[in-house]
């Protein structure tokens, strides 16, 4: 949808900027904000520096790295400032769960859940060979589930064994929703069916319960398209236990004819214990006859373990045949089930898309962080109030935006970790940044609008200035006079009106930000 086609419900009922006065409307009347909604809050504002996605992964595929090679012992990589693991498994405890654990340190500096998705799906191709795509549907499902049960360490008391508890703390354990907490507290937990089991080496039944898949179900595309997926691989993973189970099923039969050979042994060899026997009580005096009774009772002895042992094997064979089936059965039941599900979503997630398509709109802005007085662009149905779309961008500062040909622009970021302050232009379409300054604003800079200008103060060295741009954000001047980083910007016909950093008020030309001389002081 071009902006075009819908300003005159917009700007028209707006006065064609969104300023101080913008709308502004309560995120509370908006949208449920309960503790139990699970939204993930990222930096999606400018970076200072732009790290590549093979960078990204490689902080996960170096930690995979050092596991893979000792899948069936504990062990530890990475650098707990930063990225680590901890491949806790206790291979002598057959009950509960083994698991691997990501921690992100106090100096780590991913501030998306796609970026950790990527780092926790690179892991899981480099330590246990799934492909990318799978891996990066278990990366999503592991960050819902983490972000679930964070700070609920009994509920992994209840699944995992202790090697993986004593490395957990209710303060840390899971994921927080808001990315400023990830770094230094987070305890990522990876939930392991088998460290062999290739597509199930992670147990998609834990992190896929319901709690979960219900969370998952709250975002506005219900997450349609991972659902599907991680239905792809519970179905692929019952084809395999299915194959495994008639493999032991085969087995079984197999042992179990072993068992009957060897039941028919033990009965010949008690028969001829018996017989032997009843000819030395007949004869007792006859050492030869007392000798073989011993030696047939002795072999008969020794073929009841033989066939004890061959029962524990013929018995086991047939509970390994029958805990694939029972998997294979799990995973079939899960599948159905959820595929059932999703395709109920898929048409409400069309309903609404067509609904909102036809509702009556109008763009404004939200408070996102009341304390840093940082706002993010929203799109409201303007006959029910109702959310149609946040931006992703939830940065943008001093509550000002406008529209910029068939954008808006807007002073966003944070000078934290890897962000930076900038001037941005949004889509209307997917409200995401589309193209952002050279230069680095200030963050108390003003935005005003001169008619397709913007006036801003950009950074200079460690000055600040004055800077127009238009509407595509190309640097049309910038002043020579060092201003206030947080000067207002007043716009008349043919000057400007500014703080000087002495704070002193000063002109500038509008024609080239030449400072118009008074007795106020210099241009410096």
């Amino acid at each position: 949808m071009k902006v075009q086609k819908i300003s005159c419900i917009i700007f028209a009922a707006l006065a064609m900027t969104f300023s101080l006065n913008a709308l502004e409307v309560d995120e509370e009347e908006l949208k449920s904000t309960g503790n139990d909604t699970i939204v993930f809050v990222n930096y999606t504002g400018p970076h200072s520096k732009i790290d590549s996605l093979a960078s990204i992964k490689k902080l996960g595929s170096d930690l995979g790295d050092v596991v893979s090679k000792s899948l069936d012992n504990s062990v530890s990589a990475g650098s707990s400032a930063k990225y680590s693991v901890i491949h806790a498994i206790d291979p002598g405890t057959k009950e509960k769960l083994d698991a691997d654990i990501i921690f992100i340190g106090s100096a780590a500096q991913v501030d998306h859940i796609d970026n950790l998705r990527h780092i926790i799906a690179s892991y899981l191709v480099a330590a246990y060979g799934y492909t990318e795509k799978d891996a990066e549907t278990v990366a999503v499902f592991v960050t819902v589930y983490n972000a679930v049960y964070r700070n609920k360490l009994d509920s992994f008391k209840s699944k995992y064994k202790q090697v993986v508890l004593d490395n957990l703390t209710a303060e840390k354990c899971g994921l927080s929703v808001n990315y400023k907490e990830w770094a230094g507290n987070s305890q990522i937990v990876i939930p392991l069916f088998d460290v062999k089991g290739g597509l199930s080496t992670v147990d998609t039944s834990v992190i896929s319960d319901s709690e979960v898949v219900k969370h998952m179900q709250e975002d506005d595309d219900k997450n349609v398209d991972a659902r599907k997926d991680m239905v792809d691989i519970k179905e692929r993973e019952a084809e395999q236990a299915t194959q495994k189970a008639q493999e032991a099923q085969k087995e079984a039969v197999q042992e179990q004819k072993k068992l009957n050979e060897e039941k028919q042994k033990t009965e010949e060899k008690k028969q001829e214990a018996e017989q032997a026997q009843k000819k030395a009580d007949e004869n007792p005096s006859d050492k030869q006859a007392q000798k073989e009774a011993e030696e047939k009772k002795e072999a008969y002895e020794e073929q009841k373990k033989v066939e004890e042992e061959q029962k524990k094997v013929t018995e086991e064979a047939k509970e390994n045949a029958a805990e694939q089936q029972a998997i294979a059965d799990k995973k079939n039941t899960e599948a159905q089930e959820e595929r059932k599900t999703i395709a109920k979503d898929q048409q409400e997630v069309i309903q609404k898309e067509l609904e909102n398509a036809r509702a009556p709109a109008a763009y404004g802005i939200e408070l996102t962080d009341e304390k840093s007085m940082l706002s993010g662009l929203i799109k409201v149905n303007t006959d029910t109030g109702a959310l149609i779309k946040a931006s992703p961008v939830t940065v943008i500062r001093n509550r000002t935006i406008y529209q910029a040909g068939d954008n808006f622009i807007a002073i966003a970021g944070e000078n934290s970790g890897n962000g930076t302050v900038k001037v941005v232009l949004l889509s209307p379409d997917t409200m995401e940044i589309c193209a952002e300054s050279n230069e680095v604003a200030s963050e108390d800079s003003v935005l005003v609008q001169d008619g397709e200008d913007y006036y801003c103060v950009i950074v200079d060295n460690k000055n600040y200035k004055v800077a127009k741009y238009d509407k595509e954000l190309n640097l049309k001047l910038k002043s020579s006079l060092n201003v206030s980083a947080a000067t207002p910007i007043t716009v008349s016909e043919s000057f400007l009106i500014v703080t000087g950093a002495n704070g002193s008020v000063r002109l500038l030309d509008k024609s080239d930000l030449s400072v118009i001389a008074n007795d106020t002081g210099d241009a410096k």
